[in-house]
């Protein structure tokens, strides 16, 4: 996700009041605030809440697009120490599970009910399945990861990466934000990795067999 003109030109204190609304959205969800709730919360007015956005709505959209920003900035961070590709997922899925750990149900559920709200997480996902194709792709070129369709695993962990963050997958299965994205890592790695053939000296022969055939 590219930073906005918009971003790059905040003001310190405006800066801090984004990163401010983004703790409590995260913490609280935002679709039960008012304006005036959220003025009331953080100590400032609503003329200031609107120098961020024209709208309560608008907020929202501004504030989650914020959060994604912020966190796919510190994925790519992570990302880019990795020195192969499989730890470039590995470090990858680690880095989105970390950046969603602060996100509380009532966050991740306002995020899914809003349209635009929605759209933004969406594209997220997407944009991670990208990010994963490439990897995928690099990883086969590397001979770490063995012949795969790299497009349809991108899909699939898309898709994967978007229910979570819907919160379907931790409905349907008990798991955590963050045990989800483990799991996850642990099957792509896994289905992902090279074959090993046997070394002859690793099969396991009966000796009486070998008597046998030595006898005759």
């Amino acid at each position: 996700m590219s930073t906005s003109r918009a971003e790059r030109t905040l003001n310190p204190r405006r800066a801090d009041l984004l990163d401010r609304l983004r703790d409590l959205f995260l913490a609280e969800g935002f679709a039960h605030f008012t304006l005036d709730d959220l003025a009331g919360r953080l100590r400032c007015s609503k003329s200031t809440l609107y120098t961020l956005a024209g709208s309560k709505d608008q907020l929202a959209v501004r504030v989650v697009a914020h959060y994604f920003k912020n966190a796919t900035e510190d994925i790519e961070r992570r990302t880019g120490a990795a020195e192969d590709a499989r730890e470039k997922v590995r470090a990858y899925l680690d880095a989105a599970a970390e950046a969603l750990r602060p996100a509380s149900r009532e966050f991740i559920n306002d995020m899914a009910a809003n349209l635009a709200t929605r759209a933004t997480y969406e594209a997220n996902a997407h944009a991670a399945g990208d990010r994963l194709r490439g990897f995928i792709s690099e990883g086969v070129r590397q001979g770490v990861f063995r012949e795969v369709h790299a497009g349809f695993v991108g899909e699939m962990v898309g898709r994967t990466i978007a229910g979570i963050q819907r919160g379907e997958i931790g409905e349907r299965t008990g798991l955590s934000d963050a045990a989800a994205f483990a799991a996850l890592s642990q099957f792509l790695l896994g289905g992902l990795a090279q074959d090993e053939k046997p070394e002859a000296a690793q099969l396991e022969v009966d000796p009486l067999e070998v008597d046998t055939v030595e006898e005759k």
